[in-house]
Protein backbone atom coordinates (compact mmCIF):
# COMPACT_ATOMS: atom_id res chain seq x y z
CA UNK A 1 0.00 0.00 0.00
CA UNK A 2 3.34 2.55 0.47
CA UNK A 3 4.14 2.17 -2.79
CA UNK A 4 0.44 2.71 -4.39
CA UNK A 5 0.61 6.37 -1.87
CA UNK A 6 3.83 6.99 -3.38
CA UNK A 7 2.37 6.57 -6.95
CA UNK A 8 -0.56 8.17 -6.83
CA UNK A 9 1.40 11.50 -4.79
CA UNK A 10 3.98 11.26 -8.10
CA UNK A 11 0.66 10.58 -10.33
CA UNK A 12 -0.74 13.86 -9.09
CA UNK A 13 2.35 16.15 -8.86
CA UNK A 14 2.47 15.39 -12.56
CA UNK A 15 -1.40 16.28 -13.26
CA UNK A 16 -0.99 19.57 -11.22
CA UNK A 17 2.27 20.64 -13.34
CA UNK A 18 0.72 20.04 -16.80
CA UNK A 19 -2.51 21.94 -15.45
CA UNK A 20 -0.12 24.66 -14.94
CA UNK A 21 1.25 24.33 -18.60
CA UNK A 22 -2.27 24.51 -20.01
CA UNK A 23 -3.12 27.10 -17.53
CA UNK A 24 0.07 29.04 -19.31
CA UNK A 25 -0.74 27.84 -22.69
CA UNK A 26 -3.94 29.66 -22.05
CA UNK A 27 -2.85 32.75 -21.58
CA UNK A 28 -0.51 33.24 -24.90
CA UNK A 29 -2.47 30.31 -27.57
CA UNK A 30 -5.35 31.41 -29.15
CA UNK A 31 -8.17 29.23 -29.13
CA UNK A 32 -8.63 26.71 -31.93
CA UNK A 33 -6.66 24.00 -33.64
CA UNK A 34 -2.98 25.77 -32.33
CA UNK A 35 -4.42 25.53 -28.82
CA UNK A 36 -5.60 21.87 -29.25
CA UNK A 37 -2.04 20.57 -30.44
CA UNK A 38 -0.64 22.03 -27.52
CA UNK A 39 -2.84 20.47 -25.75
CA UNK A 40 -2.90 16.90 -27.38
CA UNK A 41 0.13 15.83 -25.35
CA UNK A 42 -1.55 16.34 -22.07
CA UNK A 43 -4.64 14.46 -22.95
CA UNK A 44 -2.49 11.66 -23.82
CA UNK A 45 -0.21 11.59 -20.93
CA UNK A 46 -3.64 11.54 -18.56
CA UNK A 47 -4.33 8.61 -20.13
CA UNK A 48 -1.21 7.21 -19.57
CA UNK A 49 -0.76 8.04 -15.62
CA UNK A 50 -3.92 6.13 -14.43
CA UNK A 51 -1.94 3.18 -15.49
CA UNK A 52 0.39 3.49 -12.18
CA UNK A 53 -2.26 2.96 -10.02
CA UNK A 54 -3.56 -0.16 -9.05
CA UNK A 55 -6.13 0.23 -6.54
CA UNK A 56 -9.84 0.21 -6.35
CA UNK A 57 -10.07 3.62 -4.59
CA UNK A 58 -7.18 5.65 -5.39
CA UNK A 59 -6.50 4.55 -8.93
CA UNK A 60 -10.38 3.75 -9.85
CA UNK A 61 -11.22 7.87 -8.57
CA UNK A 62 -7.99 9.29 -10.14
CA UNK A 63 -8.52 7.96 -13.51
CA UNK A 64 -12.41 9.00 -13.28
CA UNK A 65 -11.13 12.74 -12.47
CA UNK A 66 -7.59 12.54 -14.69
CA UNK A 67 -8.80 10.50 -17.74
CA UNK A 68 -12.66 11.27 -18.14
CA UNK A 69 -13.15 14.58 -16.26
CA UNK A 70 -9.63 16.39 -16.75
CA UNK A 71 -9.26 15.64 -20.53
CA UNK A 72 -12.87 16.63 -21.73
CA UNK A 73 -12.15 20.04 -19.86
CA UNK A 74 -8.96 20.19 -21.49
CA UNK A 75 -10.60 19.40 -25.17
CA UNK A 76 -13.61 22.12 -24.88
CA UNK A 77 -10.93 24.86 -23.14
CA UNK A 78 -8.95 24.44 -26.60
CA UNK A 79 -12.18 25.49 -28.31
CA UNK A 80 -12.63 28.37 -25.47
CA UNK A 81 -15.41 26.76 -24.06
CA UNK A 82 -16.40 25.14 -20.73
CA UNK A 83 -15.32 26.50 -16.98
CA UNK A 84 -11.56 26.48 -17.70
CA UNK A 85 -12.23 29.00 -20.46
CA UNK A 86 -12.94 31.85 -17.83
CA UNK A 87 -10.18 34.09 -17.86
CA UNK A 88 -11.02 35.28 -14.51
CA UNK A 89 -10.41 32.03 -12.24
CA UNK A 90 -6.88 31.72 -10.38
CA UNK A 91 -4.33 28.83 -11.21
CA UNK A 92 -5.50 26.93 -8.08
CA UNK A 93 -9.56 27.33 -9.31
CA UNK A 94 -8.18 26.59 -12.67
CA UNK A 95 -6.71 22.91 -11.57
CA UNK A 96 -9.47 22.17 -9.20
CA UNK A 97 -12.42 22.69 -12.11
CA UNK A 98 -9.68 21.00 -14.52
CA UNK A 99 -9.67 17.83 -12.41
CA UNK A 100 -12.41 17.29 -9.63
CA UNK A 101 -16.20 16.88 -10.29
CA UNK A 102 -17.16 20.35 -9.21
CA UNK A 103 -18.80 23.01 -10.84
CA UNK A 104 -18.22 26.38 -8.42
CA UNK A 105 -21.87 28.42 -8.49
CA UNK A 106 -22.36 31.81 -9.28
CA UNK A 107 -23.94 33.57 -6.04
CA UNK A 108 -27.20 35.39 -6.75
CA UNK A 109 -26.81 39.48 -6.58
CA UNK A 110 -26.21 41.30 -3.78
CA UNK A 111 -30.29 42.35 -2.85
CA UNK A 112 -29.88 45.87 -1.53
CA UNK A 113 -33.47 45.91 0.23
CA UNK A 114 -32.61 45.53 3.87
CA UNK A 115 -36.09 43.59 4.79
CA UNK A 116 -35.23 40.50 2.33
CA UNK A 117 -32.99 38.53 4.32
CA UNK A 118 -31.16 35.34 2.29
CA UNK A 119 -31.92 32.09 2.59
CA UNK A 120 -30.21 30.21 5.65
CA UNK A 121 -27.23 28.69 3.91
CA UNK A 122 -28.25 24.98 4.84
CA UNK A 123 -31.49 24.97 3.09
CA UNK A 124 -29.92 26.18 -0.32
CA UNK A 125 -31.57 23.76 -2.88
CA UNK A 126 -29.43 20.89 -3.81
CA UNK A 127 -27.05 21.17 -0.24
CA UNK A 128 -27.18 18.13 2.67
CA UNK A 129 -26.84 18.18 5.64
CA UNK A 130 -24.24 17.00 7.48
CA UNK A 131 -25.90 14.61 8.83
CA UNK A 132 -27.21 13.01 5.38
CA UNK A 133 -23.82 12.21 4.79
CA UNK A 134 -22.82 11.16 8.34
CA UNK A 135 -26.11 8.54 7.99
CA UNK A 136 -25.01 7.29 4.59
CA UNK A 137 -21.04 6.57 6.05
CA UNK A 138 -22.49 4.44 8.59
CA UNK A 139 -24.69 2.40 6.22
CA UNK A 140 -21.57 1.85 4.04
CA UNK A 141 -20.35 0.59 7.48
CA UNK A 142 -22.62 -1.57 8.67
CA UNK A 143 -22.35 -2.65 4.79
CA UNK A 144 -18.76 -3.50 4.82
CA UNK A 145 -19.55 -5.57 7.74
CA UNK A 146 -22.32 -7.59 6.05
CA UNK A 147 -19.87 -8.78 4.15
CA UNK A 148 -18.14 -10.55 6.51
CA UNK A 149 -20.98 -13.22 6.09
CA UNK A 150 -21.29 -13.02 3.03
CA UNK A 151 -21.21 -17.23 2.99
CA UNK A 152 -24.40 -16.98 4.18
CA UNK A 153 -26.63 -14.69 2.15
CA UNK A 154 -27.66 -15.55 -1.44
CA UNK A 155 -25.11 -14.43 -4.28
CA UNK A 156 -28.34 -11.97 -5.84
CA UNK A 157 -28.76 -10.46 -2.41
CA UNK A 158 -24.94 -9.07 -2.65
CA UNK A 159 -25.34 -7.80 -5.31
CA UNK A 160 -28.14 -5.63 -4.49
CA UNK A 161 -25.83 -4.64 -1.43
CA UNK A 162 -23.11 -3.54 -4.04
CA UNK A 163 -25.71 -1.27 -5.91
CA UNK A 164 -25.75 0.59 -2.03
CA UNK A 165 -22.36 0.27 -1.92
CA UNK A 166 -21.44 1.81 -4.97
CA UNK A 167 -23.88 4.66 -4.24
CA UNK A 168 -22.36 5.52 -1.03
CA UNK A 169 -18.90 5.36 -1.53
CA UNK A 170 -19.41 7.57 -4.73
CA UNK A 171 -21.53 10.42 -3.09
CA UNK A 172 -19.10 10.22 0.56
CA UNK A 173 -15.94 10.66 -2.18
CA UNK A 174 -17.24 13.45 -3.99
CA UNK A 175 -18.63 15.07 -0.84
CA UNK A 176 -14.88 14.93 0.58
CA UNK A 177 -13.48 16.36 -2.64
CA UNK A 178 -16.56 19.15 -2.79
CA UNK A 179 -15.59 19.92 0.86
CA UNK A 180 -11.66 19.70 0.07
CA UNK A 181 -12.31 22.60 -2.73
CA UNK A 182 -14.70 24.59 -0.78
CA UNK A 183 -12.09 24.81 2.20
CA UNK A 184 -9.25 25.75 -0.87
CA UNK A 185 -11.18 28.03 -3.18
CA UNK A 186 -13.98 29.40 -1.19
CA UNK A 187 -16.86 29.22 -3.15
CA UNK A 188 -19.76 27.17 -3.14
CA UNK A 189 -20.27 23.85 -5.08
CA UNK A 190 -23.09 22.38 -6.74
CA UNK A 191 -23.84 18.48 -5.11
CA UNK A 192 -23.19 15.60 -7.46
CA UNK A 193 -25.91 13.29 -6.64
CA UNK A 194 -30.02 14.28 -5.70
CA UNK A 195 -30.89 11.11 -4.04
CA UNK A 196 -31.33 8.89 -7.36
CA UNK A 197 -33.42 6.18 -5.57
CA UNK A 198 -36.49 8.59 -5.54
CA UNK A 199 -36.17 9.01 -9.86
CA UNK A 200 -39.33 8.65 -11.57
CA UNK A 201 -38.21 8.04 -15.03
CA UNK A 202 -34.78 7.29 -16.60
CA UNK A 203 -34.79 10.83 -18.11
CA UNK A 204 -35.02 12.02 -14.24
CA UNK A 205 -32.57 9.40 -13.12
CA UNK A 206 -29.53 10.09 -15.83
CA UNK A 207 -30.42 13.47 -16.11
CA UNK A 208 -31.08 15.05 -12.58
CA UNK A 209 -30.14 12.76 -10.24
CA UNK A 210 -27.51 9.93 -11.04
CA UNK A 211 -23.74 12.11 -11.19
CA UNK A 212 -24.56 14.87 -12.33
CA UNK A 213 -21.41 16.29 -13.08
CA UNK A 214 -20.86 13.56 -15.65
CA UNK A 215 -24.22 15.16 -17.14
CA UNK A 216 -22.73 18.48 -17.00
CA UNK A 217 -19.30 17.36 -18.71
CA UNK A 218 -21.47 14.98 -21.23
CA UNK A 219 -23.92 18.01 -22.99
CA UNK A 220 -21.54 20.42 -24.18
CA UNK A 221 -18.89 18.04 -25.22
CA UNK A 222 -21.53 15.33 -27.03
CA UNK A 223 -24.88 16.12 -26.77
CA UNK A 224 -24.59 19.96 -27.80
CA UNK A 225 -22.62 19.65 -30.80
CA UNK A 226 -24.45 16.47 -32.23
CA UNK A 227 -27.60 18.15 -31.31
CA UNK A 228 -26.94 21.13 -33.28
CA UNK A 229 -26.32 18.95 -36.34
CA UNK A 230 -29.47 16.61 -35.71
CA UNK A 231 -31.36 19.92 -35.44
CA UNK A 232 -30.31 20.36 -39.72
CA UNK A 233 -31.58 16.84 -40.66
CA UNK A 234 -34.04 16.19 -38.52
CA UNK A 235 -35.88 19.05 -36.97
CA UNK A 236 -35.89 20.42 -34.15
CA UNK A 237 -38.57 18.34 -32.15
CA UNK A 238 -37.05 15.01 -33.17
CA UNK A 239 -33.02 16.22 -32.95
CA UNK A 240 -32.44 15.59 -29.40
CA UNK A 241 -32.83 11.72 -30.00
CA UNK A 242 -29.39 11.31 -31.54
CA UNK A 243 -28.15 13.62 -29.32
CA UNK A 244 -28.88 11.72 -26.38
CA UNK A 245 -28.34 8.87 -28.01
CA UNK A 246 -24.90 9.79 -28.51
CA UNK A 247 -24.69 10.64 -25.32
CA UNK A 248 -24.98 7.28 -23.95
CA UNK A 249 -22.57 5.75 -26.87
CA UNK A 250 -19.56 8.16 -25.37
CA UNK A 251 -20.63 7.40 -21.90
CA UNK A 252 -19.96 3.60 -22.32
CA UNK A 253 -16.82 3.99 -24.35
CA UNK A 254 -15.66 6.32 -21.20
CA UNK A 255 -17.06 3.66 -18.52
CA UNK A 256 -14.84 0.53 -20.49
CA UNK A 257 -11.93 2.55 -20.16
CA UNK A 258 -12.58 3.23 -16.14
CA UNK A 259 -13.20 -0.21 -15.99
CA UNK A 260 -9.92 -1.25 -17.86
CA UNK A 261 -8.22 0.83 -15.51
CA UNK A 262 -9.71 -0.97 -12.72
CA UNK A 263 -9.04 -4.63 -13.41
CA UNK A 264 -6.63 -4.12 -16.53
CA UNK A 265 -8.82 -7.22 -18.39
CA UNK A 266 -9.76 -7.19 -21.81
CA UNK A 267 -12.66 -5.58 -22.18
CA UNK A 268 -16.36 -7.78 -23.10
CA UNK A 269 -18.16 -4.62 -24.08
CA UNK A 270 -21.27 -5.35 -21.85
CA UNK A 271 -20.51 -1.97 -19.84
CA UNK A 272 -21.15 -0.51 -23.25
CA UNK A 273 -24.43 -2.83 -23.85
CA UNK A 274 -25.56 -1.45 -20.62
CA UNK A 275 -25.72 2.33 -21.46
CA UNK A 276 -26.87 1.40 -24.83
CA UNK A 277 -29.55 -0.39 -24.00
CA UNK A 278 -30.49 2.04 -21.51
CA UNK A 279 -30.18 4.68 -23.90
CA UNK A 280 -32.28 3.19 -26.52
CA UNK A 281 -35.41 3.07 -23.42
CA UNK A 282 -34.56 6.90 -22.75
CA UNK A 283 -35.38 7.07 -26.69
CA UNK A 284 -38.51 5.20 -26.44
CA UNK A 285 -39.08 7.12 -23.34
CA UNK A 286 -38.68 10.63 -24.52
CA UNK A 287 -40.53 10.11 -27.84
CA UNK A 288 -43.40 8.56 -25.74
CA UNK A 289 -43.45 11.70 -24.10
CA UNK A 290 -43.42 13.75 -26.87
CA UNK A 291 -46.47 12.03 -28.60
CA UNK A 292 -48.98 11.98 -25.46
CA UNK A 293 -47.18 15.39 -23.66
CA UNK A 294 -49.15 15.93 -20.45
CA UNK A 295 -52.30 14.01 -21.42
CA UNK A 296 -51.59 11.03 -19.90
CA UNK A 297 -48.60 10.11 -17.46
CA UNK A 298 -47.71 7.45 -14.90
CA UNK A 299 -48.65 8.23 -10.98
CA UNK A 300 -45.05 8.75 -9.63
CA UNK A 301 -46.33 5.91 -7.21
CA UNK A 302 -45.38 3.16 -9.87
CA UNK A 303 -42.91 5.32 -12.37
CA UNK A 304 -40.86 5.06 -9.26
CA UNK A 305 -40.23 1.76 -8.40
CA UNK A 306 -40.60 1.06 -12.20
CA UNK A 307 -37.46 2.94 -12.82
CA UNK A 308 -35.16 1.67 -10.14
CA UNK A 309 -36.36 -1.63 -10.73
CA UNK A 310 -35.13 -1.22 -14.36
CA UNK A 311 -32.03 0.38 -13.00
CA UNK A 312 -30.78 -2.66 -10.52
CA UNK A 313 -31.81 -5.40 -13.09
CA UNK A 314 -30.10 -4.18 -15.69
CA UNK A 315 -27.23 -3.19 -14.16
CA UNK A 316 -27.05 -7.33 -11.99
CA UNK A 317 -27.59 -8.63 -15.56
CA UNK A 318 -24.65 -5.98 -17.42
CA UNK A 319 -22.70 -3.79 -15.11
CA UNK A 320 -22.11 -5.72 -12.05
CA UNK A 321 -20.56 -8.75 -13.34
CA UNK A 322 -17.72 -6.71 -14.59
CA UNK A 323 -16.65 -5.25 -11.44
CA UNK A 324 -16.76 -8.69 -10.19
CA UNK A 325 -14.43 -10.01 -13.23
CA UNK A 326 -12.09 -7.48 -11.75
CA UNK A 327 -12.33 -8.77 -8.27
CA UNK A 328 -13.53 -5.58 -7.36
CA UNK A 329 -14.95 -6.67 -4.76
CA UNK A 330 -11.98 -8.24 -2.73
CA UNK A 331 -9.66 -5.66 -3.57
CA UNK A 332 -11.86 -3.09 -2.39
CA UNK A 333 -12.01 -5.28 1.11
CA UNK A 334 -8.72 -5.78 1.30
CA UNK A 335 -7.70 -1.92 1.17
CA UNK A 336 -10.34 -1.47 3.92
CA UNK A 337 -8.62 -3.60 5.91
CA UNK A 338 -5.28 -1.56 5.16
CA UNK A 339 -6.97 1.33 5.81
CA UNK A 340 -8.63 0.05 9.34
CA UNK A 341 -5.28 -1.73 10.16
CA UNK A 342 -3.20 1.80 9.63
CA UNK A 343 -5.92 3.87 11.64
CA UNK A 344 -5.69 0.84 14.33
CA UNK A 345 -1.80 1.12 14.51
CA UNK A 346 -1.73 4.70 14.45
CA UNK A 347 -4.27 4.86 17.58
CA UNK A 348 -2.26 2.39 19.25
CA UNK A 349 1.23 4.64 19.03
CA UNK A 350 -0.59 7.15 20.31
CA UNK A 351 -1.95 5.58 22.99
CA UNK A 352 1.56 4.58 23.71
CA UNK A 353 3.09 8.16 23.87
CA UNK A 354 0.68 9.10 26.15
CA UNK A 355 0.76 6.84 28.46
CA UNK A 356 4.43 7.50 28.35
CA UNK A 357 4.41 10.91 28.54
CA UNK A 358 1.99 10.75 31.39
CA UNK A 359 4.41 8.17 33.32
CA UNK A 360 7.76 11.10 32.80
Amino acid sequence: MEGEINNFIKVWISVFISLCYCYGIGKIVPKGTPRLLTIVPVVCLFLALPLNLNSMHLGGTSAFFIAWLANFKLLMFAFGKGPLSDPSISLPQFAALACFPIKIKQDPPPNHNSEQKPPPRNFRKGHKSPLNYATKFLLLAGLIRVYDYSEYIHPKVILFLYCFHIYFALEIILAMVAALARTLLGSELEPQFNEPYLSTSLQDFWGRRWNMMVSRILRPTVYEPILGLSTRLLGRKWAPLPATFSTFVVSGIMHELIFYYLGRVKPTWEITWFFLLHGACLLIEIAIKKVVKDRWRLPRIISGPLTVVFVLSTGFWLFFPQLLRCNADARAFAEYAAVGAFVKNVGRNLTVKSLNATWV
